[in-house]
């Protein structure tokens, strides 16, 4: 009975036979025999997939998610797809924003300027598009405020808060994953897909002839960290201007450029009042109370800060204000897309004086009067 539980001497020998027949076999090699070559793509789009609008990974064609088992029964090669798409580098394919700098931006040890514009249609360099277009370049972009500056021995930062995103045309595929998406039940999404198919054809009958150039579906896919104008702002304040070797840092800021300013002193408080002397808002549109701005940044804008806002009173006159931040003047004007250009030489004079007091250890009195707002702490 134990001869035949542990097997006979043939059997042992058949045993040890087949151990040293698999010993000599190479099963990675076996595993390559019918493998296709371990050859992949080094971009996104060479995978066939791209980010879409809220960040997800999806297949250009299909709209579906990552697929691991691309090939049926071949482990090793779809491992090996999947570590490869791992090392793409998306920054290559991904949406970028820019900057414009002056070449010393980074390298000039003294002063710095930075200049951001509102929100809107505006873009890098322009203060408000209705000036350019009806008056003229110097009062509606931030050109004659880059000459001085370089003139005067500034480098210069360009910032471009507005450029948050790309538009692509979505893929018959993605369009209709964002149909399929729909929480409503399938019969009543059918019957108004059949709706919206037979309105979109004898629209795009008609559209044919009026409008040929007529615009594709599209989505945005969003710039990573320049999301927003206060994404922005941080990013590029974290990349560049934190990074430069001015001993003096200024900020122009217009309109909703204020508020992205306050959000990035709110962020980066200690930085910014160790590297910025000086900061002028034309219009700002920032609250220190829905911002929730804490003290500390509220008393070092009343002594760093001045905002010129549109109103009937001359230049630079004091002007009252409800919230306890920077001291406001008037810019002159009343109209909101001009207080940058007519504030123009009262906030290079601003920084001026800003300088001398900082070297001195005094304070710049921006106003040409002197009855100066003290606001109380709340």
């Amino acid at each position: 009975m134990a001869q035949l539980q542990q097997g006979g001497p043939d059997e042992k020998e058949k045993t040890t036979a087949l151990k040293d027949l698999l010993s000599r076999i190479d099963l990675d090699e076996l595993m390559k025999k019918d493998e296709p070559p371990l050859e992949f793509p080094d971009t996104l789009e060479g995978f066939e997939y791209i980010f879409n609008e809220k960040g997800q990974l999806r297949h250009i064609k299909t709209g579906e998610p990552f697929v691991f088992n691309y090939r049926e029964d071949l482990h090793r090669w779809n491992q090996k797809r999947y570590e490869a798409l791992g090392e793409v580098d998306a920054t290559e394919s991904e949406p970028k924003s820019f900057i414009f700098m002056s070449e010393d931006a980074l390298i000039n040890p003294d002063k710095l300027l930075v200049l951001i514009h509102g929100n809107g249609v505006v873009r890098a360099g322009q203060w408000a598009r209705r000036l350019i277009i009806n008056e003229d370049l110097d009062s509606g972009t931030q050109i004659p405020y880059i000459k001085r500056a370089i003139g005067e021995g500034y480098g210069v930062i360009v910032l471009n808060p507005n450029e948050n995103y790309i538009e692509v045309e979505k893929t018959k595929a993605q369009i209709q994953l964002s149909s399929d998406c729909s929480d409503e039940p399938a019969e009543k999404r059918e019957r108004k897909d059949k709706i919206q198919k037979e309105t979109k054809k004898r629209r795009d009958f008609y559209e044919k002839y009026r409008n040929p150039q007529k615009e594709k579906e599209t989505m945005q896919i969003y710039i990573r960290d320049n999301g927003s104008p206060e994404e922005h702002a941080i990013y590029v304040w974290d990349h560049f201007i934190s990074q430069s070797a001015a001993e003096n840092v200024f900020f122009v800021a217009h309109s909703y450029g204020g508020l992205a300013f306050v959000e990035l002193m709110i962020q980066r408080e200690a930085e910014v009042k160790n590297k910025v002397t000086a900061v002028a808002l034309t219009d700002s549109v920032h609250n220190v109370w829905h911002q929730e701005v804490g003290k500390t940044i509220r008393e070092w804008m009343r002594e760093n800060c001045c905002n010129w806002v549109s109103s009937s009173e001359p230049l630079d006159t004091s002007v009252e204000s409800m919230l306890p931040d920077c001291p406001r003047v008037s810019a002159g004007t009343e109209r909101h897309e001009l207080t940058s250009w007519k504030s123009f030489p009262s906030v290079f004079k601003f920084f001026s004086e800003a300088v001398k007091a900082k070297n001195s250890l005094m304070k710049p009195t921006p106003m040409r009067r002197s009855n100066r707002i003290k606001y109380e702490e709340f």
